[in-house]
């Protein structure tokens, strides 16, 4: 497993909300939807993406945009067109004074806006969960980053501008994986610019010694691994795995691989019905107070707290209209 499949291999996208947005000019809309993850791609006319701090960021005919929650932002025509609607957690959407849209910005089949044939229409995905397998990633991009439809050739467009509007079965899972490659795409050019700053695990992956240990404690987090069997599969001594493995990834590599078999312990919480026994030796902890032991330590609650999280009363979000979208 490398790093990119690492940001989705856990909970990929499902059932992520993807639209296809369409405006004309005046048009604002306010994201304070929390999600971990959005992609927004320019399919025709310009738009700026306002975050509450930090640089705005136009976008044109062809550019993508990331933006990495859970922060608010603005998108508009104009960084100086007041909002018009107000996307809230769960999908709901208001207007500016808190009344709810009730569905009448949909246009159709994942459509939404002004217009089904707007000035300005953005392919827009987002991810509803963040999985701490991909913490480490998500946690390395900045809030909002770009690439420019000269940086990179992205031949999904017309596939996700072709299924987005096709009501038909299966149209969920495709869209899905879509978004799932186009955010690999996305985040592999953005890594590969010259002047990337790759957080220094990913620019690990590289390294002929470093890379391969990586790869073997993501690949098989059960085994039980030590500093001598890895240094042993990677043919150098442990003394030298040891210092080559903290210069460059910043951590022992059996602190990284505590880290990682937590994160995938995590995931299993979430995604699934295991028991907790079953989920440690699944990520290599022998039994299952060895494991609560550790995630409590690390995560700061018992695996049953982190599976079955306490709801805030306030952070309940309104139900939306069925069409209702999050647009970003």
């Amino acid at each position: 497993m490398d790093a990119l499949a690492g940001l989705l291999e856990g909970p990929r996208a499902r059932g992520a909300f993807m639209i296809r947005a369409c405006f004309d000019p005046p048009w604002a809309v306010r994201v304070e939807d929390g999600a971990p993850l959005t992609v927004m791609l320019m399919v025709r006319g310009d738009a700026w993406i306002v975050p509450d701090t930090g640089k705005r960021l136009r976008l044109r005919a062809g550019d993508l945009a990331v933006a990495r929650g859970p922060d608010p932002y603005v998108c508009a025509d104009d960084p100086a067109t007041a909002p018009q609607a107000v996307i809230l957690p769960g999908g709901a959407c208001s207007y500016p004074d808190g009344r709810p849209l009730n569905g009448s910005m949909d246009l159709g089949v994942r459509t939404w806006g002004d217009r089904a044939d707007g000035e300005a229409v953005l392919l827009i995905g987002t991810y509803l969960v963040r999985g701490e397998i991909g913490g480490r990633l998500l946690d390395a991009l900045p809030p909002l980053l770009s690439l420019t439809s000269e940086a990179w050739d992205n031949p999904l467009t017309p596939l996700l501008m072709n299924e987005v509007t096709r009501d038909e079965p299966g149209q969920e899972v495709v869209l899905d994986r879509l978004l799932d490659l186009l955010v690999i795409a996305a985040l592999r050019a953005w890594f590969a610019r010259p002047s990337a700053a790759a957080p220094a695990w990913y620019r690990a992956l590289g390294d002929p010694v470093v890379g391969r240990a990586l790869r073997l404690l993501q690949d098989d987090p059960a085994h039980p691994w030590t500093v001598a069997t890895l240094a042993e599969r990677t043919g150098v001594s442990r003394a030298a795995l040891a210092r080559r493995f903290t210069d460059l990834v910043g951590e022992p590599p059996m602190g990284y691989l505590t880290g990682w078999r937590l994160a995938l312990a995590a995931d299993r919480l979430r995604d699934s019905e295991d028991t907790l026994g079953a989920i440690a030796r699944r990520v290599g902890y022998g039994s299952a107070f060895a494991l609560s032991t550790a995630f409590k330590r690390v995560y700061g609650v018992s695996p049953q707290e982190y599976r079955v999280p306490t709801p805030s009363p306030s952070a309940a979000p309104a139900q939306a209209p069925a069409q209702t979208p999050a647009p970003a």
